[in-house]
């Protein structure tokens, strides 16, 4: 990365694209602590915030929804939900509270309008139902920005639309969204802001109304923004 800025406000969706190579999953690893910076300083409501690891960025409400690793096939809906920080039965032996986790996860799926059992196994779901497990785990941990990696990549036309849909309820629910992706007809819908990296750089931050989708395909293509015919400062 070379000297990149980036500001994300409380809802807003900032589609965050470029090439491959262009420093798209390196940025987004550094916000949500699973990728260590070597410059440069991070501010969270006005104050600077050392994120050392994943841990930490979700103490500050940041969560990252991983393309490839955001569940686990073999374990049930309401144990992804719960993974890593797992409800225990209170006592002096540790034993998972199952019933809680499920009951907990129901109300999770409902709040995303998410139609599956909570105990069902994780890979019966479909690709879109996959992703809707993670971003309700992030919702339901009250996440105040969510990071979804290419969450509509290998998905079907009507699964990626329910990834899109579940990108506007986190808008609604005033939780902020970097969403990176390769496709724009994916992106550019759903919006407020879309940010182009190229090499390690910040080449374009435009918002939705000033840009087309061609636009920003000629800006990846040339890896310049077009002189829209304004006069020189």
């Amino acid at each position: 990365m070379k000297g990149v800025d980036l500001e994300v406000w409380k809802g807003e969706v900032v589609g965050l694209i470029g090439d491959n190579g262009a420093g798209k999953s390196t940025l987004a690893g550094i916000i949500a602590g699973a990728i260590p910076k070597t410059a440069g300083k991070i501010y969270i409501k006005g104050k600077e915030v050392d994120i050392s690891s994943v841990q930490v960025a979700r103490q500050y409400g940041i969560e990252m929804v991983y393309q490839d690793h955001a569940v686990v096939d073999t374990l049930e809906v309401a144990k992804n939900i719960f993974l890593g920080r797992e409800l225990v039965k209170p006592g002096l032996i540790k034993l998972l509270d199952v019933k809680k986790m499920r009951e907990e996860a129901a109300k999770a799926l409902k709040r995303l309008e998410l139609r599956v059992p909570p105990d069902r196994e994780v890979k019966f779901l479909s690709g879109g139902e996959r992703q809707g497990v993670a971003i309700s785990r992030a919702m339901y941990f009250k996440a105040e920005l969510v990071i979804l990696d290419e969450p509509t990549a290998a998905l079907s036309v009507s699964a990626a639309r329910k990834v899109l849909d579940f990108v506007r309820q986190l808008k609604a629910s005033g939780i902020a969204c970097i969403l990176i992706s390769h496709n724009l007809h994916h992106v550019y819908p759903v919006a407020d802001r879309i940010v182009v990296l190229s090499r390690g750089e910040k080449i374009a931050d435009l918002k939705k109304e000033e840009t087309s989708v061609e636009e920003l395909e000629e800006i990846l293509v040339t890896g310049k923004v077009p002189n829209k015919g304004l006069p020189p400062s």
